[in-house]
Formats: structure tokens, sequence, C-alpha cells
């Protein structure tokens, strides 16, 4: 886990999703530090400190689900000693930048491709396709799952070229656990979800959902869906998509255009 940030700079965390790992922002925490905010990059529970350490050893995450995930970085921001940073997330981490929004611990979020919260009910047969191989064993809920290099083209790299999408899968790709995706899928059927988030609150930070139209994964309906359950907080929500990209964009070759208007978005809303 990265150092508590400068008390100087306006902290900054990113939060990633399944199938990656911590280290996969580290190209968005060096052009953020050049920005001046002070980054942090919290794991998910029991999740190793590198990639390789990950792949050899997927069962410790076996089983944590979104509270856990959601539970841990609140409590990193609340070891800040009362300041408020900055949330990217992307994917489960989008959906956990919107939780911890919606609880006031945050000064504003950016959500990338964001798990769907509960309420959105849109899916389409590109999603269904990228989770099916999961979603069809009801015991995985108690287990960390894996990508093969064809279910990562598919879900996270279709929209960049096959060499690229091999070498992403190579680098950043490790287990991780099932359930936030059992969770976030069947939200809609659960009286109690953790997929739940106050879209209700106008007196949290402003919020940029970021979608890519290509995405297979968190499909830009998904993301427009949730946009709308916004509608009835006067606290700020803005939509933008990227025509051209799928849900790698985080860590594929275009991931500097996401950051950059990630940063300038920041900075429209007084956030540096």
């Amino acid at each position: 886990m990265a150092s508590p940030p400068s008390r100087t700079r306006t902290p900054v965390m990113f939060i990633h999703g399944l199938w990656l790992h911590s280290s996969s922002w580290q190209g968005w925490a060096d052009k953020f530090r050049d920005a001046g905010y002070e980054p942090m990059t919290p794991e998910w529970p029991n999740v190793p400190d590198s990639v390789a350490e990950a792949r050899r050893h997927p069962d410790r995450q076996a089983g944590v689900g979104l509270a856990e995930i959601s539970r841990q970085h609140a409590t990193a921001i609340r070891d800040l000693g009362g300041v408020k940073p900055v949330l990217v997330g992307h994917s489960v981490g989008g959906f956990i930048a919107q939780h911890l929004l919606g609880q006031g611990l945050a000064a504003g979020a950016v959500a990338i491709c964001p798990g769907q919260i509960k309420g959105v009910k849109a899916v389409g047969p590109a999603q269904a396709k990228a989770t099916f191989a999961f979603l069809g064993n009801p015991a995985n809920t108690k287990r960390a799952v894996s990508l093969d290099a064809g279910q990562f083209r598919y879900a996270f790299a279709n929209a960049v070229s096959r060499e690229e999408s091999d070498e992403l899968f190579e680098k950043w790709t490790i287990p991780s656990p099932a359930r936030p995706l059992f969770q976030l899928a069947l939200s809609n059927f659960a009286r109690h979800s953790p997929a739940k988030v106050d879209t209700h609150n106008n007196n949290r930070g402003p919020l940029l959902l970021l979608s890519g139209k290509l995405d297979h994964t968190v499909p830009d309906v998904l993301t427009r869906s949730t946009f709308k359950r916004y509608r009835e907080s006067s606290a700020l929500t803005e939509y933008q998509r990227f025509d051209d990209r799928g849900h790698s964009l985080i860590v594929d070759s275009g991931w500097p255009e996401v950051a950059d208007a990630s940063l300038t978005w920041l900075a429209d809303q007084g956030l540096t």
C-alpha cells in the first residue's frame, strides 16, 4: 500500500477493478503526481503486493465481496485524518468510488466504466458473453477466478490490436474474487444488496462517469443508465464517452488521453 499522502497536496486514491492489480495504476499515479496530486493505490483485501505474487496465491482473496473492498478503502481514507481524497476508480473500482462518494468520504470522484449499481437494469449480449463463464457457476462466489487470453481479449481489450491485448494480459492480469461480479449482476434481486449507492445525496462531491463506447464488460448503456440514477440529486454528476475505447482504456496505449480528460474535469471542479 502507498504511504499516506503529504498534507500539502490533494490526495487521489486509485481503485482498480476485477482482474487487474493496483500497480496497473502506476502511469496514472505518476501523471497525477506531476499535476500536483499525491497518489494512493491501496489494494483490495488479501491481494499480494505484486502481480506475480497474486498469480501465485489466487486463493488468498477468494470470497471477498463489495462490502469488504469498500470498507478497506474507507479505512485508508479515514487514516488521512479528515482529509477527503479525490477518487478514481475503474470497473468494480468505479462502483467503489461511487459507494464511498455517496457516504461523503471523498471530495469528488471519476468512475470509469463503473460496475453497475443497484437500480440499473440495462444489460446486453456483449456483457452477458463477457461474464457468463463465471456467473454460470454459483460455486464461483467462493472462488478466485482468472481470465484466459481469449476472455481478456473479448472482455477488456477488444478495441486494441491482438498484439497489444496479449501484452496487457501478460503484464497486468491477476486472479480475482468472483463474488463482486455476482453481487453487481444480482443486485436488483437482493433487498439489502451491497451494490446499493446513495444516489440521492445532495451534499456529496462532484462525480464524473466515463464510458467506452466499445466496452463489452460495462457497455456504454450501463454507464448512461447509471448517470440517470443520479438525476434526483442536486450534486453535480456528469457523463463523458470515448467512442473508440473498450474496457482496457485505463491500461492500454490510449490511457493518457483518459487520464488527461480526468485531470481536466477535476481542475474544472476545483479539485486540485
